[in-house]
């Protein structure tokens, strides 16, 4: 019997489909090339740290100190304009913006911005632009205000909650879904709120896990953090907790080994953050995600497709593989909301469905997050996916595979 006739390609057969499987991984390798990470930057990011803290008068202790780069966020066009070069229009238009929309970005997140170009990733997540004042869209698009059965609470599922704890954030993201929140000064959710939203926790037993949020979670106080993780653990029925930051993202240095200490004590913990292009992979987020590693927190990421930062197959991969190398899964690939002032980020539906496919075979399972949208009126999270499945059968389906090949499978049981 031949090698063909059992079912055994052929050394030739074999062979010609490795050469077909490195061809697919060449044209990735070709294009990651193109997409450098914060690893590879570090000449770049090191001399505009030097720059910001020269300007500031600071020194490299007082970059590590997070209350330091809080205290000190550049919320001034002129200062801005000092880190980073700005056309004249863009501080017009800055100027005009501010008067609607709260921004402010961390020092540490300022020295990654490219100051050469204007539509670097990283500065169109950071600084405002003129499209923010000449685009409708709602400040509530998902109707969190609509479910909202106790204050500080948002429930849209039988089983699961979120509990905002401040407004407060190292940078007031661009695209920001909750930018309604941010208002014109940081202001942690006062402790009457808190012992309410606990309160509705104690009640309603089938709330199994809480998404504690923000604003960005990590920026209240260690002890108050501490204390409300405490009252989750003494509700019985709360199997999970979850964190929402960008810590890791915009200002790593709030991971501290204190924090971590406190993070530590509250297992089984989930940290949920979003990082949205490879450039914000930097030796200090992933010292930040190691320390909440090795605390015990369990990392997810969920990034947003943004339009002019990350609407790209090859960007997405990249992006996830330096999460990965970072213990951080990708979790999920929001499709951007219709935020007021934030409509210049928004893709078409199939636009995030093509990058997905694009994902699937082409790199590892564990880095293809799950493509979602947030359907109105808080009715929740709808994942969209594209279409494998061309017809099921009583004994077979019909599948498409992930370079699109037609087969039929076994459907029985």
């Amino acid at each position: 019997m031949t090698r063909e006739n059992a079912g055994i390609p052929s050394s030739t057969a074999m062979a010609a489909r490795e050469r077909e499987l490195q061809g697919y991984a060449r044209e990735f390798l070709a294009a990651k090339t193109q997409i450098p990470t914060g690893f590879d930057l570090l000449n770049a990011t090191g001399a505009a740290r030097e720059r910001i803290l020269s300007l500031l008068g600071a020194s490299t202790a007082d970059w590590a100190d997070w209350r330091w780069q809080l205290k000190n966020r550049i919320t001034g066009v002129g200062r801005l304009s000092q880190v980073v070069p700005l056309a004249p229009g863009e501080v017009a238009a800055i100027r005009r913006v501010e008067r609607e929309f709260r921004w402010g970005i961390s020092p540490y997140y300022a020295s990654l911005l490219d100051p050469d170009h204007p539509a670097c990733p990283l500065r169109r997540q950071a600084i405002p632009s003129a499209l923010e004042l000449a685009e409708t869209g709602a400040l509530d698009p998902v109707g969190e205000g609509t479910t909202t059965p106790a204050p500080g609470i948002v429930r849209r599922y039988p089983d699961r909650l979120i509990v905002y704890v401040t407004n407060q954030c190292a940078m007031f993201c661009r695209h920001c879904q909750r930018r309604r929140h941010a208002g014109r000064a940081d202001r942690p959710t006062d402790q009457k709120t808190l012992q309410a939203a606990l309160a509705y926790i104690r009640r309603n037993e089938e709330i199994r896990d809480v998404l504690v949020t923000g604003g960005d979670a990590l920026l209240v106080s260690d002890a108050r953090l501490d204390w409300l993780l405490t009252e989750l653990d003494r509700i019985p029925h709360v199997e999970i907790k979850r964190i929402g930051t960008r810590c890791p993202v915009t200002l790593p240095q709030r991971v501290t080994p204190r924090l971590a200490q406190v993070l530590r004590a509250h297992p089984p913990l989930y940290v949920m953050t979003q990082f949205n292009h490879p450039r914000e992979v930097t030796p200090e987020a992933a010292a930040a995600c190691a320390r909440l590693v090795n605390a015990g927190a369990v990392l997810g990421n969920q990034s947003v497709l943004l339009r002019g930062v990350n609407d790209d197959a090859d960007v997405i991969r990249a992006l996830n593989h330096a999460l990965l190398a970072i213990r951080v899964h990708p979790y999920y690939l929001f499709h951007a909301l219709p935020v007021r002032g934030t409509l210049h980020f928004r893709t078409r539906i199939e636009e995030g469905m093509a990058i997905i496919e694009k994902l699937r075979g082409y790199t590892s399972g564990l880095a293809i997050p799950t493509y979602a949208v947030n359907a109105p009126g808080g009715a929740g999270k709808v994942p969209l996916m594209p279409q494998y499945v061309i017809q099921i059968g009583e004994g077979t389906a019909t599948v498409r595979t992930w370079e699109g090949r037609v087969v039929e499978i076994p459907n029985e049981g």
